[in-house]
């Protein structure tokens, strides 16, 4: 069986408050894209998983791969067998657009249908939040409100078809721990979900704020050029999404020259 997790974008993302247990609250809309990696599980006799990567290089112990992870946990609760996986990595590690958390998810949902699980909706949200705050989003995969520590959602309504997103990862590594010894919560401000549904698009950029980009924008004011870049060129919205370094932009209609614009060596751009 195969399936193609997606990836994610942050329309704006509050950093809250710190909490007691070492985690933050934050405030933020998350929006599937069509950002895709390619999964596939084949069932084997030995009861034991094997995986083998290709695409993009894969660092670290694939023990600690959310794949794993996620049959992990389904053969101790479920007793499943074991599977014989291959990723084709497309999404960028460690780019602030959940490409991990999506492969953990999909994994889930996977091996749900695979051997015939009938887990519900409900019961693969909690299995995922277990392996990371963001991979329950995957789980429905549609546009969310997400608060707390990023489990807690509530599914909203809107799409942004009318629009064409540019996703632009320049290839910087921006550690989250990092990130966040940057930032200073604020519970002041407005909430991701009033902007998106008060405002038009073309008035976000007023309102609809990533708190990272303040820690990262400083570590790399090439960012912040490149934000820049992508205003100069026509955007009507564009942000840094996750703690980076992917930035992303919404167009009208994508000029022809944009890639000579804004596109260095070590950048990859993606059009969606």
């Amino acid at each position: 069986m195969i399936v193609y997790p997606n990836a994610k974008i942050n329309l704006g993302l509050n950093i809250l408050r710190k909490r007691n247990d070492g985690y933050h609250d934050i405030d933020s809309v998350f929006y599937p894209v069509s950002w895709r990696d390619i999964l596939e599980a084949i069932p084997n006799e030995t009861g034991l998983f094997s995986i083998e990567f290709s695409g993009l290089p894969i660092p670290g112990d694939p023990k600690d791969n959310l794949i794993y992870k996620a049959w992990k946990l389904l053969n101790e609760k479920h007793g499943i067998p074991g599977v014989n996986v291959h990723l084709h990595k497309v999404i960028p590690m460690g780019a602030g657009i959940g490409g991990g958390s999506a492969d953990g998810a999909f994994m889930l949902k996977l091996l749900n249908s695979l051997f015939a699980l009938d887990l519900s909706e409900r019961e693969l949200m909690e299995m995922a939040s277990s392996l990371g705050s963001d991979c329950p989003f995957f789980i429905p995969n549609t546009p969310a409100f997400v608060t707390g520590r990023g489990e807690k959602m509530e599914q909203l309504l809107f799409n942004l078809d009318d629009y064409r997103l540019v996703l632009i990862n320049p290839g910087l590594h921006f550690g989250t721990a990092e990130a966040y010894s940057g930032i200073v919560p604020n519970e002041s401000g407005i909430s991701t979900k009033e902007v998106i549904e008060k405002y038009p698009v073309a008035e976000w950029k007023n309102y609809l704020k990533n708190d990272f980009e303040i820690p990262a924008f400083k570590k790399y004011p090439e960012l912040r050029h490149l934000k820049d870049a992508l205003y100069a060129n026509g955007a009507l919205y564009a942000s840094m999404t996750g703690s980076g370094s992917t930035l992303y932009a919404l167009f009208h209609s994508i000029p022809e020259n944009l890639g000579n614009c804004i596109c260095k060596e070590g950048y990859t751009i993606k059009i969606c």
